[in-house]
């Protein structure tokens, strides 16, 4: 188990932070919009070795055969170590080339409420939490605001 986790989890991982890292570049002309698609279409694609690496077990390991609980585990494992590379390259992108993300995502949100017609009670309630999403978003080990 461990191979086929190490190994589809690894792979996962790679294409989640190369594929990051190469859309970086592209932030500013899509758009907060078009970054938020793009974003989940990555992990999209990035996750779908998880479907892979449970079959792989499955056929190779299991000879065809696999329990729910085995395939959940692998699932999982592959899924955490993908979900490791992902945190890991969000934060040196937003530390070394995002720096401003928490300020452009809260305006984002703002704005698009304003266009969508909500109030100006709507309004005051999502810039507080916008604030403090702010403020937990400058620090990663902070924990409330």
């Amino acid at each position: 188990m461990k191979k086929t986790v190490l190994t589809f989890g690894l792979i996962s991982g790679a294409v989640i932070s190369a594929l990051m890292l190469a859309t970086v570049p592209l932030m500013n002309k899509i758009g907060t919009s078009g970054g938020m698609i793009l974003g989940y279409t990555i992990m999209l694609l990035a996750f779908l070795l998880v479907f892979f690496g449970i079959r792989s077990y499955r056929e190779n390991i299991g000879e065809g055969r696999i329990s729910f609980g085995r395939a959940l585990g692998v699932g999982v494992l592959i899924m955490l170590i993908g979900c490791a590379f992902y945190v890991i390259t969000w934060e040196f992108v937003y530390f070394n080339f995002m720096p401003d993300f928490a300020e452009k995502y809260a305006a984002f949100v703002i704005e698009d409420m304003r266009a969508k017609g909500a109030s100006a009670a709507e309004l005051t309630q999502k810039m507080a939490e916008m604030k403090r999403f702010q403020v937990l978003y400058s620090n990663i080990f902070s924990t409330s605001a």
